[in-house]
């Protein structure tokens, strides 16, 4: 059962989420909250909460310093500016595929289209564009490179000064070294390089959707220029295919020409034989003839001279003839049309001069920036909460130590001209300390007064964590219901020791003839928080912390109906814990984010060892509470 429960990926995503939410994975391997028989329970909405308000400070310093990176980025940044500009494509389809199925169209035209990109992003536009505009020698056309870190936090430190008006200040008493620039000659064919490659990164050509048109978009820092370059780079598209079709023409022209040349000559030649055979009347031609023109001489060879006739001879000057003519047509028709040669592609749309920067985009940077600081800040928060070992919910103390929660009492401010917190719950018994309180007194019962509940004591790791205020408190609250309840201060050092308030009334009291026998006599009544008082160092002959004389002590005080002992710390040592086992319950105090889970289950463990009870652990000064029941059973209970 235990394995098929724990090889759920619910049940190990639960455990993963609640690892990084309330304690390394390296302390869960070896608490019992993993038997079968232990509750599950599943992060709630108000544990999501608590978190969340635990560290949300955490994650807003994260944002503001997202959005200050995000806003320093875009000061810094050189504004770049897009101009594009359109173009059409009229492709060409030979007319033996025209009646084809239309994948076979489309499937061409993609090639055709595809191949008009290629040669705009050539390098021989990039040449002619160039060349026409003189980019080399224009100290705009600049790579969009951003600049570096140095340069800037040199620009953000002259923006500050020159809104400080202290620029010819600081350039007299601080100057900034400005960045060197390169004086060492570069080649032509270096320049020319580079300026390939800025414009390279400039130019973006896409095809409009599945269209011929063309969008042609240049990006740089002058928005002139680049509305210049965009348009200039259309031109010498259309340019250049005008050139390549004039070439093409020209050169087909040429051949044509030297063709002419060679089938007229082989033409003449066939005619001016045919003509001398018919003036001899000889219907053959002898060995030592001249050859027709144009005939292969081994086929010249290889037939008998006297097979070759008249007849053939005129057929062959014939078929000359009819080759000349129709290259003739072809020479005539191409030098007709020469004149007429026109690009493939046009523009329909020129490029203007932009208004508006096209980058940086502050809006989208300063969403960005707000994002990845809100992811680091939660990450940061998951981290730390991870690797805190505090205390902080009261399911930490339940999982680690096996423990209940008691309550969560939150910070209460010391007031002046007052008896300050320790009595807080009569000076303010409708806020959420006094209402936490009363739930706490209503958990452990001590309301009624049951025997099982009539000695508590009270105890923490370590001075401050507000042990002598629950005391004092609980007391208060006790006894402002008439119960009779008495304290007993164990711990000297303890701040209820040192209030003035408690020590007024044992000034008087004579050290030296306090013994046991009288020790009723040192106790005394403290009307402004209705509940008796024993303070430590008046009992020293006593010594409170030995068990028998708190046993003896004990017995005394039989009439009081609940008894509350204020333990020392367990920081300052173990044996003041030797009284625990006297008692009818423990309550241990833990201070939210400052008690560590260790020495809490340190406390805890030696608690158990000496046979001790322990009611629950306490927390104080929560910040942020986890669930609201306490709230609830705070405003249900007696009052």
């Amino acid at each position: 059962m235990l394995l098929d429960r724990c090889s759920s990926p619910l049940f190990l995503l639960q455990i993963w989420i609640e690892a990084m939410l309330d304690r390394p994975s390296a302390a869960i391997a070896h608490k019992p909250w993993l038997e079968a028989d232990a509750p599950q329970d599943f992060i709630s909405l108000a544990d999501v909460v608590s978190f969340a308000r635990q560290y949300l400070l955490s994650i807003l310093a994260f944002v503001v310093a997202g959005i200050v990176c995000a806003t320093f980025y875009f000061a810094t940044s050189d504004p770049i500016y897009s101009a594009r500009t359109q173009i059409l494509i009229e492709p060409k389809i030979p007319r033996n595929l025209q009646q084809q199925p239309a994948e076979v169209n489309l499937s061409l035209d993609t090639a055709q289209v595809e191949s008009q990109l290629a040669v705009l992003r050539s390098q021989k536009i990039a040449m002619m564009v160039i060349d026409d505009l003189g980019l080399m020698d224009n100290p705009t056309f600049r790579g969009l490179g951003g600049p570096t870190i140095g340069e800037r936090f040199r620009r953000a430190w002259m923006s500050i000064v020159d809104a400080g008006g202290l620029t010819d200040f600081f350039h007299r008493v601080l100057p900034w070294p400005d960045r060197m620039e390169a004086n060492s000659p570069q080649l032509e064919s270096e320049r020319r390089r580079l300026a390939v490659e800025i414009f390279s990164d400039g130019l973006d050509v896409q095809r409009v959707g599945v269209s011929y048109a063309m969008d042609i978009t240049f990006q740089s820092q002058d928005p002139a220029l680049a509305a210049r370059i965009a348009n200039a780079t259309a031109e010498a598209f259309v340019r250049e295919q005008v050139q390549t079709t004039t070439a093409t023409a020209s050169e087909g022209i040429a051949w044509l020409e030297r063709r002419m040349r060679e089938v007229g000559d082989q033409m003449n030649r066939a005619t001016r034989v045919a003509q001398e055979f018919r003036a001899k009347h000889d219907y053959s031609i002898g060995q030592d003839e001249t050859p027709v023109a144009g005939q292969d001489p081994a086929l010249s060879e290889a037939q008998p001279t006297h097979q070759i006739t008249l007849e053939q001879l005129e057929v062959t000057a014939d078929t000359y003839r009819k080759m000349y003519e129709s290259l003739l047509a072809a020479y005539t028709n191409s030098v007709d049309q020469q004149p007429y040669l026109i690009a493939d592609a046009r523009v329909i749309t020129s490029a203007t001069s932009p208004k508006k920067a096209s980058r940086p985009r502050k809006t989208l940077i300063l969403a960005f920036g707000a994002l990845a600081g809100m992811v680091a800040g939660i990450g940061f928060a998951v981290a730390r909460r991870g690797l805190d070992r505090n205390v902080r919910t009261p399911r930490q103390i339940r999982r680690e130590l096996g423990l209940a929660c008691i309550g969560e009492l939150p910070t209460v401010s010391f007031r002046r001209g007052g008896f300050g917190r320790f009595d807080e719950v009569l000076r303010n018994p409708d806020s959420s300390f006094s209402g936490s309180l009363r739930s706490v007194k209503a958990i452990m019962g001590l309301a009624g007064a049951t025997p099982s509940r009539r000695r508590i004591g009270i105890t923490s790791v370590s001075p401050g964590d507000g042990k002598s205020t629950i005391v004092s408190n609980l007391a208060a609250l006790c006894g402002a219901t008439g119960t009779a309840t008495l304290v007993i201060n164990a711990d000297d050092k303890s701040a209820l020791a040192n209030e003035r308030l408690f020590s007024a009334d044992f000034n008087a009291i004579d050290r030296d003839s306090a013994s046991p026998k009288d020790i009723g006599k040192q106790i005394r009544f403290i009307e402004k928080t209705s509940f008796y008082y024993l303070k430590n160092d008046v009992s020293n002959s006593a010594n409170l912390l030995v068990p028998d004389n708190m046993e003896k002590l004990l017995g005394e005080v039989g009439s009081y109906s609940i008894v509350i002992v204020e333990l020392p710390p367990f920081s300052s040592g173990a044996e003041g814990l030797a009284l625990c086992p006297l008692l009818d319950g423990v309550i241990v105090v833990a201070q939210w984010g400052e008690t560590s889970l260790d020495q809490l289950e340190d406390l805890t463990q030696t608690l158990k060892n000496t046979n001790s009870s322990v009611l629950g652990v306490l927390m104080t000064r929560v910040r942020t509470v986890s669930a609201h029941r306490y709230r609830k059973r705070a405003g249900q209970a007696p009052r």
